[in-house]
């Protein structure tokens, strides 16, 4: 039994589909601030927790703080730098927001209890313009939210959840590795 044409064809189309699907499975869970959470207790540098992160679209920003005292807000490159919380693009409040990346470029966050950004609990989540643009879906149960970019270009691994080094990239080959087979074997039918 040989392989036509259109089934060498059909075999390269399902591989490439399951390479695609791959892609989703990609994204990186990062929980801002890593064990201490979203916090203004201990001094935490959000600049330097950011710095350590390759962001990519499709990664999924966790920010886990005591709503009481705590919220999120999505700003502009100006009010992140002011830290003024008067107009924020998106406010989350649950404690436990769970925001998707779905752009490169910077997006940037304080917290709009007083005094909070000027103490330091303020983040900028650069995705660099080379990452993968593959949008993946929130968790169950967390409160969770698209986030185009808030403006403005500049460069940014360790606590991320990723398939990303794991699995990714060897999978990826092993599937382009078996649709160029089937190519070359149905050369000989």
């Amino acid at each position: 039994m040989g392989f036509s044409k259109r089934g060498a064809a059909e075999i390269v189309l399902a591989v490439t589909a399951v390479v695609a699907l791959l892609q989703f499975s990609h994204a990186a869970v990062y929980k801002v601030g890593d064990s201490a959470g979203w916090t203004s207790i201990g001094n935490l540098d959000y600049k330097q927790w950011s710095a350590t992160k390759t962001f990519q679209v499709g990664d999924i920003i966790r920010f886990e703080y005591n709503a009481q005292f705590h919220n999120v807000m999505r700003v502009t490159h100006p009010m992140y730098k002011a830290c003024n919380a008067s107009a924020p693009l998106a406010t989350y409040t649950s404690g436990n927001d769970t925001i998707n990346i779905t752009t490169k470029g910077h997006h940037y966050f304080i917290c709009g209890a007083p005094g909070h950004c000027q103490a330091g609990q303020k983040v900028d989540i650069n995705v660099l313009r080379t990452s993968d643009t593959a949008p993946t879906t929130a968790p169950e149960g967390s409160t969770a939210a698209s986030v185009p970019s808030a403006g403005s270009p500049a460069p940014s691994p360790s606590s991320g959840i990723s398939l990303r080094a794991s699995k990714g990239s060897l999978i990826t080959k092993l599937c382009l590795a078996m649709a160029g087979f089937a190519v070359f074997v149905s050369g000989f039918y």
